[in-house]
């Protein structure tokens, strides 16, 4: 039998696996897993949810069976001290806190930067079935890692959809258009970014940061920061609605 004044840290024990087991499965439920992790591991999240939640309740049924159940079943899953407590509040915290994507202020202090960006990014086949206007911002910056020179796509129809970041460095009737690319977990995305010059009279205040956008229009080669760069020229932005995945792969 479990000797009563032992018997909280059992339970907190159980509570804790509860906690963790719960959080992630409510990721899971409400879509905020895309905002974690990559797709590819959704389904290990998932199974160790469901693990620590199976365990939490095998545990507890064997406490309340205490008279009966091997000693063994017990013993404590968890070091003395804080580490219980510091991973019950960590439950806790992400049980109350709804995840969010990154946003412009993230990119710029990542630095967001087309040309940065397209070394990070996995270089790619060209896939002659793939026309211009179906290419994402991320299917762009692979084309330019593979071929870098911007003329080579002067005229292409371009239509991409991402969020909206004023950088500092550009004039007023330009912004850029982002996407976060993630790899394995929200610690590691970073931001890829194609340039877009504003149908005329148009300034990038109309354009609140952050928000998401479709734009259409055609490609050009423009000089920006005294480099030459592959910009979309916009004929239209439309305001979208943020993707359930803010991310790229």
């Amino acid at each position: 039998m479990v000797p009563q004044r032992n018997a909280w840290k059992f339970w907190l024990d159980i509570l804790i696996l509860a906690a963790w087991g719960g959080l992630f499965i409510k990721y899971w439920l409400t879509d905020k897993l895309y905002l974690l992790i990559h797709p590819n591991y959704f389904w290990l999240t998932i199974v160790a949810g469901f693990a620590l939640l199976g365990l939490a309740a095998w545990r507890a049924i064997a406490l309340l069976r205490s008279n009966v159940a091997p000693v063994g079943q017990h013993l404590s899953l968890f070091s003395p001290g804080w580490s219980r407590t510091l991973l019950l509040l960590t439950a806790i915290v992400g049980l109350t806190v709804t995840p969010q994507p990154f946003a412009s202020q993230t990119a710029i202090a990542r630095g967001v930067s087309e040309g940065a960006a397209a070394t990070r990014v996995r270089p790619q086949a060209f896939r002659a079935t793939v026309q211009p206007e179906d290419k994402s911002i991320v299917d762009w910056i692979r084309t330019l890692t593979v071929y870098p020179e911007p003329d080579a796509y002067t005229g292409q129809k371009a239509k991409v959809q991402g969020f909206v970041i004023h950088p500092p460095e550009m004039p007023d009737n330009y912004l850029l258009i982002s996407r976060f690319v993630i790899t394995c977990c929200a610690a590691d995305v970073y931001p890829v970014s194609l340039p877009v010059k504003l149908p005329e009279n148009q300034v990038r205040s109309a354009y609140k940061p952050d928000s998401w956008q479709e734009v259409e229009g055609q490609m050009i080669t423009e000089m920006l920061a005294d480099k030459r760069k592959l910009v979309i020229q916009a004929a239209a932005l439309k305001p979208i609605e943020a993707p359930k995945n803010p991310y790229d792969y």
